[in-house]
């Protein structure tokens, strides 16, 4: 008893003519005679037509990219250009007991932040009685200590929140450690806040942030204790 012909398939079909590409030289009439279904409206177009439309469509896909990378480029330049001018104001700084008073007027300015505080510790003598240098408790001290990262969220009602001039506005924070090089103990806390809880949301990248205390770090260290070199 002979075995039954399965029918044939599309999948026969499509794997057929991707086999077989002299299939419509042979048969080039086939090609106008072949009617699709435009996704415009529902009309049925030619195979030459529908090839044109998915080529249109393909072209604006790849206009819509460009034009995004070319937003993204442009976005970039700007936030390199404020943090050029953010850093230009910090080396214009003669007096060192300025520093933090800059860094966070300028952070403000240049990148729109409404709210920014700063406190550091362990500050030479000379620093000692500045408003930056005091009101960090131990307890806020650790904190900053523990983050590997900046902190981005909500206010859970921090410590840190209660630097600022109007701490109740405060609907998202970033908290940024300050930190000598390596060292894991952080000497001082950089405070972004914003009235806008999305601002500083908690699934926010943070690299630009880390940038900004690293930067904020290294500007800062001027009011440290200068450490003398051990003799061996």
């Amino acid at each position: 008893m002979t075995q039954p012909i399965p029918p044939i398939t599309e999948d026969d079909i499509a794997q057929y003519l991707a086999n077989s590409p002299d299939f419509f030289e042979r048969h080039a009439s086939l090609l106008a005679a072949v009617q699709l279904t435009s996704p415009h409206g529902g009309r049925a177009v030619s195979l030459q037509e529908r090839q044109a439309e998915m080529l249109r469509e393909k072209i604006r896909g790849l206009e819509l990219k460009g034009a995004e990378m070319l937003r993204h480029g442009k976005e970039n330049t700007a936030i390199a250009d404020k943090l050029q001018r953010w850093m230009r104001e910090l080396l214009l700084v003669r007096e060192a007991r300025d520093l933090p008073r800059v860094a966070a007027t300028e952070l403000a300015a240049q990148f729109l932040v409404p709210q920014v505080g700063i406190k550091v510790w362990g500050v030479s003598v000379e620093f000692g009685g500045e408003d930056y240098a005091q009101g960090a408790s131990e307890d806020a001290q650790a904190f900053a200590s523990s983050l590997a990262v900046p902190y981005c969220g909500h206010n859970p009602g921090l410590e840190a929140a209660q630097w600022l001039v109007d701490p109740s506005s405060a609907n998202s924070l970033a908290l940024i450690p300050l930190r000598a090089g390596a060292a894991p103990e952080a000497f001082g806390l950089l405070v972004l806040a914003s009235p806008d809880p999305q601002r500083f949301a908690p699934d926010m990248g943070t690299d630009f942030l880390e940038r900004i205390g690293e930067l904020t770090s290294a500007a800062l260290s001027r009011l440290r204790p200068v450490v003398p070199a051990t003799v061996e």
